[in-house]
């Protein structure tokens, strides 16, 4: 199956859907493997991350840092693309339970207004790239 070159997505911001819809954004194939969305999202919050982290942090702990972008992509791709934790456990190579103690670290993450916004602004994109209805839960 071939695929599209993307359209240059606009910047995350209120109307950041709407912006997406605008643009015409191509959405992935529907039939895309669940292993495969989950690691998509993984890497899109790791860029994210990247972006907007402080650099000495980033230098520094490698090791905290890869398990946070982990723990925030078990918890987007819950909460924004409702796939069952048993699935997202399986295609990151973790177990349930573990999927379930990064949704909760995320969540009490989300009291600090600044990484709530961040959050929410990843939740919207992985959302405008796959939407709920794309995503198959199981392969």
């Amino acid at each position: 199956m071939p695929y599209i070159d993307y359209p240059e997505p606009p910047l995350p911001g209120p109307n950041f859907e709407r912006a997406a819809a605008a643009a015409h954004i191509t959405r992935l194939p529907a039939s895309l493997p669940l292993r495969t969305v989950c690691r998509i999202v993984r890497q899109v919050i790791g860029e994210l991350v990247c972006l907007f982290a402080d650099r000495v942090m980033l230098r520094r702990d490698r090791r905290r840092l890869a398990c946070h972008v982990r723990q925030i992509s078990m918890y987007v791709c819950h909460v924004a693309l409702q796939i069952p934790m048993q699935d997202i456990g399986e295609a990151l190579g973790r177990d349930r339970t573990t999927v379930a103690h990064a949704c909760h670290v995320v969540e009490d993450r989300r009291d600090d207004p600044t990484f709530d916004e961040f959050l929410s602004a990843a939740e919207r994109m992985v959302t405008a790239v796959f939407g709920n209805s794309e995503v198959h839960v199981h392969d």
